[in-house]
C-alpha cells in the first residue's frame, strides 16, 4: 500500500483524497492542513449565528463531471427553500431531492444576480447593452462607448497585457469605466503590467460579442436548454445550504470515513528531496517539529512556499528565484450586520425584506478601497440568523500581507468599512449591529513579476516524479474552484495509473474543453 501526502485541506486537497480512496484500498492518504479549518479560501466563518462565505463561491462548472461530483455529495433540494417558499419564487427541483427546510444536507438553486455599482448607480455584471446600462451612461457616453467597441474590433492590439485583453473585447470606452481601476483595486498593479494569461482563465470567451449573443438568445427565444452559456453569464447556481464549507467539511468527512487521516495545525514549512523524489516533509505543530514521510506527495500549498522550502535535492538557485518573486494578493472580509440597507429594490426580483437581490456587487468607484460586497441573504438564507430583519453582508478587500490596510486592528478596519459604506450610500449610519473581520493570506496567485518564467519552474517541478501539485495555489493559477477540483482528479488518476506525466493536471483550464460554452 502506497503512503500518499495530501498538503492542504482545501477543495484541491479533499477531492485529491476522495478520488483516490474512493474505489480501493491501494493508498493510505494524510491530509495535512496548516490551519484549523477545513476548507482553503473556500471555508465558511460562523460568527453570532451568520455564516460568512470567503470570497464567494458560486458552485457552477462547464464540467459534467464536477457538476456530478458536487451533487453526489450533496443532493439538489427537492422543495423549495426558506424565502422562495415566502415569496412563491419557483425553481427547478430534484425529483425526490431533500428539503431544505428539514435537511441540512442540501444543494440549493440560487439566482445569479451581479451587478457593478458606479456613479451610484446599478449595471449589469457583465456589462450589457440593456436599455438600463443606455439609460445610466447616457445617450453621448453610450455612442461613445459603441464606437470605441467597434474600433477595437477591427484594430486589434497585440495581447501582451491584460489592459489589451480587455480593450480588444469591450473597446477602451467600456474598459476604462469598467474594468481598469477595479483591476488595479484588485491587483495592484496597472493591467498594462499584468499578463493577459490572467484574462484567458477568468474571462475565456467573454465579450462584448458574447454578451450580445446571449441577450438576443434570450429575447428571440432560442432554446434555453441548449443555449450556449459563458461562465460568467449564467442565470442560476447551485449553493449548499449553509455555504461552501459545509460541503468541503462533508467532503472531509467522507475523506475520513473512507479511511483518510487529517491532520490539522500541521503547516509544512520543509520539503526533503533525494535523487528526484521528495521523500518527507516537517511540519511546524503546537507540538514542535513533526517529520511525515511517504510515497507520493499531492501539494496544494502556494508554489513559492513549496520551492522555497525544498531541501536536499532542490531545485536551482535560479529556479529558486523565480519560486521567490511568484506575487498574490490578499484578502480581507468585512462582514456587517446591519438593520437594512439604504439601497433600493428597484428589480422585479422579490427578496426577503424587499432588499436588493444581489449576489455581488461590484464596486467600481474610485473615492473607495472597497472592491466587492456580498449579500449572504441573497446567496442562501440559511447564512443569516434572522433574514428577514437583518441584512448580513460581507465587504471584500484587497490587499498585501504587511501593508497599512491588513496591519489595521480590526476597530480601525471595520470604522472604515462602515464609512465608505455609508459614503456610498448603501448603508445609514447607525444602523449596523454586529461585525467581524477575516483575514486570508495568498488568496489570490497574481500574474505580474516572474510569473513570466512559471514553465521554466513548472518544467523544473515535473522532474520530481512523486510530486503532484494541484488547485490555485499549488499551481500559481486563478483558477476557479472547478478547475482547482480537476486538476486533483486528474492527479487522483494519474497516481492510480502509476504515470508520472503531469500534462493533463497543468493543461486544466488552458485546453480547449476548458475554453468552450456549456450547453444546458
Amino acid at each position: 500500500m502506497k503512503k500518499v501526502i495530501v498538503i492542504g485541506a482545501g477543495p484541491a486537497g479533499l477531492t485529491a483524497a476522495d478520488e483516490l480512496l474512493k474505489n480501493d484500498g491501494d493508498f493510505e492518504v494524510i491530509i495535512l492542513e496548516g490551519s484549523s479549518a477545513i476548507g482553503g479560501i473556500s471555508q465558511t466563518v460562523r460568527y453570532h449565528g451568520n455564516r460568512m462565505d470567503i470570497g464567494g463561491h458560486r458552485f457552477f462548472s462547464k464540467s459534467d463531471e464536477v457538476m456530478r461530483w458536487w451533487s453526489d455529495l450533496m443532493p439538489l433540494q427537492g422543495k423549495p427553500s426558506y424565502d422562495d417558499k415566502k415569496l412563491g419564487r419557483e425553481k427547478p427541483l430534484a425529483q425526490e431531492g431533500p428539503d431544505p427546510e428539514n435537511d441540512d444536507r442540501v444543494m440549493l438553486v440560487r439566482t445569479r444576480v451581479s451587478r457593478i455599482y458606479y456613479r451610484k448607480k446599478f449595471f449589469d455584471y457583465p456589462i450589457s447593452m440593456s436599455m438600463a446600462t443606455i439609460k445610466n451612461m447616457g445617450f453621448a457616453t453610450t455612442m461613445a462607448a459603441g464606437f470605441s467597441y467597434m474600433k477595437a474590433a477591427v484594430f486589434k492590439k497585440k495581447e501582451d497585457s491584460l489592459e489589451n485583453f480587455y480593450i480588444n473585447r469591450f473597446g477602451k470606452k467600456l474598459y476604462s469605466m469598467f474594468f481598469e481601476g477595479y483591476t488595479e483595486k484588485l491587483w495592484g498593479r496597472h493591467p498594462k503590467e499584468i499578463s493577459a494569461d490572467w484574462g484567458s482563465q477568468r474571462v475565456k470567451g467573454l465579450s462584448i460579442r458574447a454578451v450580445l449573443k446571449d441577450m438576443f438568445s434570450k429575447t428571440f427565444g432560442k432554446n434555453k436548454k441548449n443555449r450556449e452559456v459563458e461562465t460568467s453569464l449564467i442565470e442560476q447556481f447551485w449553493y449548499p445550504k449553509y455555504g461552501p464549507g459545509q460541503l468541503w467539511e462533508t467532503a472531509a468527512g467522507v475523506a475520513e470515513e473512507r479511511g483518510a487521516k487529517i491532520l490539522k495545525g500541521y503547516n509544512v514549512s520543509r520539503i526533503k528531496c533525494r535523487d528526484g523524489k521528495i521523500v518527507s516533509v516537517v511540519c511546524d505543530t503546537a507540538d514542535g517539529e513533526k517529520t511525515i514521510e511517504g510515497d507520493i506527495f499531492i501539494s496544494s500549498m502556494p508554489l513559492k512556499d513549496l520551492v522555497c522550502g525544498m531541501e536536499g535535492d532542490k531545485p536551482s538557485e535560479d529556479m529558486v528565484s523565480i519560486a521567490k518573486g511568484l506575487p498574490y494578493r490578499d484578502f480581507v472580509t468585512v462582514g456587517l450586520l446591519v438593520k437594512k440597507l439604504a439601497l433600493e429594490n428597484k428589480t422585479n426580483i422579490k427578496t426577503l425584506g424587499n432588499i436588493v437581490p444581489d449576489c455581488w456587487i461590484y464596486v467600481q468607484e474610485p473615492d473607495v478601497k472597497l472592491g466587492r460586497i456580498q449579500i449572504f441573504n441573497n446567496w442562501s438564507p440559511y447564512m443569516v440568523k434572522d433574514p428577514e430583519n437583518t441584512v448580513w453582508i460581507g465587504l471584500e478587500y484587497f490587499c498585501d500581507e504587511g501593508d497599512s490596510f491588513w496591519n489595521m486592528s480590526d476597530e480601525e478596519c471595520i470604522r472604515m468599512a462602515s464609512r465608505e459604506l455609508e459614503t456610498m450610500g448603501v448603508i445609514t449610519a447607525g444602523d449596523i449591529l454586529d461585525s467581524h473581520r477575516e483575514r486570508v493570506k495568498k488568496a489570490y496567485p497574481a500574474y505580474f513579476d516572474t510569473y513570466a518564467r512559471i514553465d521554466e519552474l513548472i518544467s523544473c517541478l515535473n522532474g520530481y516524479e512523486n510530486l503532484f501539485c494541484i488547485g490555485r495555489n499549488g499551481q500559481h493559477r486563478y483558477n476557479n474552484m472547478d478547475h482547482s477540483m480537476l486538476t486533483a482528479i486528474r492527479a487522483a488518476q494519474a497516481i492510480r495509473e502509476g504515470s508520472t506525466d503531469k500534462s493533463k493536471i497543468w493543461n486544466v483550464n488552458t485546453e480547449k474543453e476548458y475554453h468552450e460554452t456549456k450547453t444546458g
